[in-house]
């Protein structure tokens, strides 16, 4: 999977997680710098399953920075 490939995935599958459309959720992984992890730590994350990414991206959010 591409790095652009997984940060699609990423978003849009965060916009169902949190019933958001993803356009916004782009735009604060965006504000946030999570696009900037997802692309400098793609390696490390893109195998891991789907519920961890989602976990992930909700600590990161929060301020916990799981990284």
């Amino acid at each position: 999977m591409s790095q652009l490939s997984f940060i699609c995935f990423c978003v849009e599958h965060y916009a169902d997680h949190v019933h958001r459309p993803s356009n916004e959720v782009y735009q604060l992984f965006k504000r946030e710098g999570l696009l900037d992890l997802l692309r400098s730590d793609y390696a490390d994350l893109h195998g891991m399953g789907l519920e961890y990414m989602m976990q992930f991206c909700d600590e990161y959010l929060k301020g916990a920075n799981p990284a």
